[in-house]
């Protein structure tokens, strides 16, 4: 571990928290090295952490609680040093996703703020979404704010991190997925007819859709909202966005 490293910086090889580490363990996608517990730490959630990663062998080490304050703000005594997040090629993920009777994909279209990021991807998996697309630049990446933000979600969906969204529309109409971009003022979701396999855009915080990839989508939907305010973040848009799908995926 880098000593220099600065307080609280986002780690990809560390993940604090009692939801998220002990979903960490539970899944079991990702190798654990050690795991980091407070001399002060109690509950019933640190006990279910440590009883599992004894079971697996994982080392488990007593620390100062302020060691952990250089991971998180909040570390809720416990932290995971883990292997890096490990992303599906697209063609992979595609291919898992087909095994679904009504495939369904997420793309996220520059999602930048990491709590933003982790809050999808929670919908996502709460609403049997089978991956997330998120792009390689200009976007957030799974870091350890994003997996707390998630509560641990992130260890139970596969997640492929692509070079160029566009390209990658072009790639999934090819294996025979519908495109449909979430865009203010367009078709409304719940009266739609979704054809399947589906892969649903979801654009930036701040600017939505980017222009060519909202012409590239087969069609856009929207949720109604009011005019009090101009629109819901993304993260709260997602959560209505699937929950509407998950209805539409089960008749």
């Amino acid at each position: 571990m880098n000593k220099n490293k600065p307080v609280n910086e986002p780690l990809e090889n560390i993940i604090c928290g009692r939801n998220s580490v002990l979903e960490l363990l539970k899944a079991g996608k990702r190798t654990v090295n050690k795991i980091l517990v407070a001399q002060t730490a109690r509950g019933a959630a640190i006990t279910e952490i440590l009883n599992i990663a004894r079971s697996k062998g994982i080392a488990v080490h007593n620390v100062p609680p302020e060691k952990l304050d250089r991971f998180s703000e909040n570390s809720q005594g416990i932290a995971a040093e883990v292997s890096p997040m490990e992303y599906l090629e697209i063609e992979e993920l595609i291919e898992k996703s087909k095994k679904s009777p009504k495939p369904l994909l997420v793309i996220l279209d520059g999602i930048e703020d990491p709590h933003n990021l982790g809050a999808i991807i929670r919908n996502c998996v709460a609403f049997g979404t089978d991956g997330v697309v998120i792009p390689k630049w200009r976007a957030a990446g799974v870091n350890e704010t994003v997996s707390r933000a998630s509560a641990g979600a992130i260890e139970h969906i596969p997640v492929s991190r692509v070079v160029n969204t566009n390209q990658t529309i072009e790639l999934l109409k090819q294996q025979g997925f519908w495109v449909a971009g979430a865009e203010n003022n367009e078709q409304l979701l719940e009266e739609a007819q979704l054809p399947f396999p589906l892969a649903v855009v979801i654009g930036s915080e701040g600017f939505g859709l980017h222009a060519l990839t909202k012409k590239n989508c087969d069609f856009l939907i929207s949720i109604p909202q009011e005019n009090t305010i101009s629109s819901l973040n993304a993260s709260c848009a997602s959560a209505v966005i699937l929950y509407e799908i998950s209805k539409k995926r089960k008749i």
